[in-house]
C-alpha cells in the first residue's frame, strides 16, 4: 500500500543537508591534522581533494551499485555501512612515518585515505541515495533540486571550520564533534528510512525507460569535470601566481560548492543570468588574469575568482539540464563523480607531471569555453548580418584584431613599471571586441586562446621553452637574470633568494643582509655563542645564509624540496660552493629531521622555511618549539624568520616564549634602499639570557609585543585573530 502523505521533504532535505556539512568540514579539518606532517604547500591541499573526490566517486558507485535491491533494503544496507565506517572514529592520523622525499605526490594521498577513508566513503553515498528515497514516493517531485541542499550543506560546513571550529576548538574536540554530528547524521537517515517503511518495504526502483545516447554521457563527464579542475587550478594559480595568502583554498572551494547550489536551484531564474554571463566573463576576466598573473594583486585574484564561480555555475546549470529522469538519478551523479575526479586527477597529479607553470589552469578555461553555452551571444551577429559570408570575414579580421593588438598591450605593459588610464581603455576596447567572437563557437574558442597567449600565454610559453623555470610538488620556481647582472630565484610571485653576480657574487641579499636580524647574529656568531659553533638552517632558498660561515663552523641546511637543492648545487646559484661547499643537506620535512638528532646538536639555529606569504603552522607551535630547544646546546640562539604581510607573527611568537620560558627579542630591519635588499623580521630565542645580551649590542633591538591568544599547538592553532585585514585591499 502506498502512502498518500506528503514524502516529508524536509526530513530528506535535512538529511542531505547534515551529510554534504560533515563532508566539507572534515576536509579541513584532516589537512589541519596532517599539517606537522606535511606543511603548507598549495599541492597538499589539491591532493587532499584528490583523495575527496576519489571517495566520492567510490561512494557514488556504492550508491549506483545497491539501485538493484528494494529501497527498504538499500536503507538497511546503508546504515549497516555507516555503522561499521563509525567504528574507525574518532578521526586520527595513523602512524605512517616521514613521507619519503620525491614521493608527496602519493604519500599525502595515502594519508589522507587512511585517515578519513571509510567515514568519507559512506557519507559521501548520502546525496544520491536519500534522492533516489525520496523520488520514489509517488508526490515527491522531481528530487535534484535536492543536491542544491547538498551542497549548500557543503558550503556551510566549509566556511564553519575556519571561522568556527579551528578558531574555537582543539582538534581532539573537532574530532570528537565531528564524531558527534556523523551520530546525529546516522539517526536522520534511519528517520528517512523508517519515516516511509511501509512504502519503501516491497518497493524496487523502477524500470530505467530512458535511453542516453553516449553524447549525452559525454557532457556528464566533461561538465563537471572542468569547474572540478578549474577549482583546482584556480587554488594553484591564487597561490602560485598572484599571493600565497592564509586559507585562499577555501574561496575558490566554497564558490565552487556554491555554483551547485544555484545551478541546480529548483528556481532558474539566477541559473539563466549566469549562463548569459559566463561567455563574457570567460573572455574578460579568462584576459585579466592571465594579463595580472604575477603582478601579485587583487585584480587577478579577483578576476580569477569571478571567473571560476560564474562558469562553474553555468556548466552547472547546463548539467542540471541534462539531467536524466529519476530512474536514472544514480547513474547521472555516478558519471558526475567521475567527472569530478576526472578533473582533480588531470590538475593534482598530472599537471605537476606534465607541466613546469600553471598551463593548466589557461587549458581549463579554453575547455570551459568550448562547453558554455553562447545563448543570446551567438544571436547578436545575426542583428548586424545575415550573410554567412561576411560573418566569416568579421569574424577572421577580428580574431586578427583582437590578438595583435593584446600583443602589442602587453608589450608596451612589461616595459611600464605600472598600467594607466590609457592601457585600461585599451584592454576594455580589445575585451569588448573579442565578444563579437562569441557569434560562433569555434571563433569563440580561438578568442579566448589568442586573449591568453597574446596576455601573457606567449612570454610564459618562451619561458618553458627555455627551460628556466622548474616545478616540484611545492611550488613553481624561475630564474630570472636582470640586468645588473643580478640573478633571482623566484617561488611563484615570491623573491626565493638573489645572488649578485661578479665579484659581489658572495655578498648577502634579499631578506638575509648584513643589517638583518639573521646576519648580524651569524656574522657575530664568535662573539654570541662562541667559536667553532654549530649551525643549523632550516630552509634552504639559494643559500645565501652559507655565506656567513666563518673558519671551524660546522652548517647544517634542512630543505623539504629536491628542487631547491638542485638550484643551489647545479651552477645556478654559487653561495653555497663559494662559501660553504661541505654543509650537511637534510633532505625532508624539518622538524621530522631535527627530532631525530642528538640533542644540543646545534649553537644556532635559524628557522626560514616560509613558502611565500604562507604561515607554516606546524613550525611555530609549542611542540616544534621544544623540538628546537632540544636541537639547541645549552647556551644556544634560536633565529625565527617572521616577515608577512598578512598575519601578526609577533603576538604568536610572544605567547610561545612566554609558554616555553624563553627570552626573546625582535630586530626590524629597514635597509637601504636598492633593488636587492628587503626589510625583514627576525626574532631571537633563547633559552638563557647571555646569547641575547650579546646580540643585543649589534643593533636596537627591542622587546617582543605582549602575547595574544592561546599558545599555537600542534592540536591548536587559528591564524583568523591575527590576520591583517587592511593589506588584503
Amino acid at each position: 500500500m502506498v502512502d498518500e502523505a506528503p514524502p516529508r521533504r524536509w526530513l530528506f532535505t535535512a538529511t542531505i543537508f547534515a551529510g554534504s556539512f560533515l563532508l566539507f568540514l572534515v576536509q579541513p579539518m584532516v589537512a589541519r591534522m596532517a599539517l606537522p606532517q606535511l606543511g603548507g604547500a598549495p599541492n597538499v591541499w589539491n591532493s587532499a581533494m584528490l583523495v575527496y573526490q576519489a571517495l566520492l566517486l567510490a561512494g557514488y558507485g556504492y550508491a549506483h551499485a545497491l539501485g538493484r535491491f528494494s529501497l527498504r533494503k538499500q536503507g538497511l544496507i546503508h546504515l549497516g555501512v555507516l555503522l561499521l565506517a563509525g567504528l574507525t572514529l574518532p578521526l586520527a592520523l595513523p602512524d605512517t612515518g616521514a613521507p619519503p622525499s620525491g614521493w608527496e605526490v602519493v604519500w599525502v594521498p595515502w594519508l589522507f585515505v587512511l585517515t578519513v577513508g571509510p567515514a568519507f566513503f559512506a557519507v559521501s553515498a548520502q546525496a544520491p541515495l536519500i534522492q533516489r528515497w525520496f523520488a520514489a514516493h509517488p508526490q515527491a517531485g522531481d528530487p535534484y533540486p535536492l543536491y542544491a541542499a547538498s551542497n549548500l550543506g557543503s558550503f556551510a560546513g566549509l566556511l564553519a571550520y575556519p571561522l568556527l571550529a579551528e578558531p574555537l576548538l582543539s582538534l581532539g574536540a573537532q574530532s570528537w564533534g565531528w564524531t558527534l554530528g556523523y551520530i546525529a547524521m546516522f539517526a536522520l537517515v534511519g528517520g528517512a528510512i523508517f519515516s516511509r517503511a511501509d512504502d519503501l518495504e516491497d518497493h524496487h526502483p523502477p524500470v530505467e525507460a530512458e535511453e542516453v545516447g553516449w553524447k549525452r554521457k559525454a557532457l556528464w563527464l566533461l561538465l563537471p569535470a572542468v569547474p572540478s579542475g578549474l577549482m583546482l587550478s584556480t587554488t594553484t594559480f591564487l597561490t602560485t601566481d598572484i599571493m600565497a595568502i592564509p586559507l585562499l583554498w577555501v574561496i575558490p572551494l566554497g564558490l565552487y560548492l556554491l555554483s551547485f547550489t544555484i545551478g541546480f536551484a529548483e528556481r532558474r531564474g539566477a541559473a539563466q543570468v549566469f549562463l548569459f554571463l559566463a561567455p563574457l566573463v570567460l573572455l574578460v576576466d579568462g584576459g585579466i588574469a592571465i594579463f595580472a598573473a604575477g603582478r601579485a594583486d587583487l585584480l587577478a585574484a579577483g578576476a580569477s575568482v569571478m571567473l571560476l564561480f560564474v562558469v562553474a555555475t553555468a556548466l552547472h546549470a547546463r548539467l542540471y539540464d541534462q539531467r536524466p529522469g529519476p530512474a536514472r538519478l544514480s547513474q547521472f551523479y555516478l558519471y558526475m563523480a567521475a567527472g569530478g575526479a576526472l578533473g582533480g586527477v588531470f590538475t593534482a597529479l598530472l599537471a605537476p607531471v606534465l607541466f613546469d607553470w600553471t598551463w593548466e589552469h589557461p587549458l581549463l578555461i579554453l575547455a570551459a569555453a568550448a562547453l558554455v553555452p553562447l545563448g543570446a551571444w551567438r544571436r547578436l551577429m545575426g542583428l548586424i548580418t545575415k550573410d554567412r559570408q561576411t560573418v566569416r570575414v568579421v569574424l577572421i579580421v577580428g580574431l586578427f584584431v583582437v590578438f595583435n593588438a593584446a600583443l602589442l598591450l602587453y608589450a608596451r605593459v612589461q616595459a611600464e613599471t605600472e598600467m594607466v588610464w590609457i592601457d585600461w581603455l585599451a584592454l576594455l576596447v580589445i575585451l569588448c571586441l573579442a565578444m563579437v567572437l562569441a557569434a560562433r563557437r569555434l571563433s569563440f574558442v580561438m578568442a579566448c586562446a589568442a586573449l591568453l597567449l597574446a596576455l601573457g600565454g606567449l612570454s610564459n610559453l618562451i619561458a618553458s621553452v627555455e627551460g628556466g623555470r622548474e616545478r616540484s610538488y611545492f611550488g613553481i620556481y624561475s630564474i630570472t637574470q636582470r640586468d645588473d647582472g643580478d640573478r633571482i630565484l623566484m617561488h611563484g610571485t615570491t623573491i626565493h633568494g638573489i645572488q649578485r653576480g661578479g665579484s659581489a657574487s658572495r655578498e648577502p641579499t634579499a631578506y638575509y643582509g648584513r643589517s638583518s636580524g639573521v646576519g648580524l647574529a651569524l656574522a657575530n656568531a664568535s662573539a654570541i655563542v662562541g667559536p667553532d659553533a654549530r649551525i643549523g638552517a632550516v630552509g634552504l632558498g639559494v643559500g645565501t645564509l652559507a655565506c656567513y660561515r666563518q673558519p671551524g663552523q660546522q652548517w647544517t641546511f634542512f630543505e623539504i624540496d629536491p628542487t631547491v637543492v638542485h638550484f643551489s648545487r647545479d651552477g645556478n646559484f654559487t653561495f653555497l660552493d663559494q662559501c660553504a661547499p661541505d654543509a650537511a643537506m637534510e633532505l625532508g620535512d624539518a622538524r621530522l629531521r631535527l627530532q631525530a638528532l642528538p640533542p644540543g646538536s646545534f649553537d644556532i639555529l635559524v628557522i626560514d622555511a616560509f613558502s611565500s606569504d604562507a604561515i607554516p603552522l606546524h613550525l611555530l607551535t609549542a611542540e616544534a618549539m621544544a623540538i628546537y630547544e632540544r636541537a639547541l646546546a645549552p647556551g644556544g640562539l634560536l633565529l625565527l624568520h617572521t616577515s608577512n604581510r598578512y598575519v601578526r607573527l609577533e603576538p604568536v611568537v610572544a605567547r610561545l616564549a612566554e609558554v616555553r620560558d624563553l627570552h626573546a627579542m625582535v630586530w626590524q630591519d629597514e635597509p637601504a634602499r636598492r633593488n636587492d635588499l628587503y626589510s625583514s623580521t627576525w626574532i631571537a630565542l633563547a633559552p638563557r639570557r647571555a646569547p641575547l645580551d650579546a646580540l643585543s649590542t649589534t643593533a636596537d633591538w627591542r622587546l617582543l609585543v605582549p602575547p595574544e591568544g592561546p599558545v599555537w599547538t600542534d592540536n591548536y592553532a587559528s591564524v583568523l585573530p591575527y590576520l591583517v585585514w587592511e593589506n588584503f585591499l
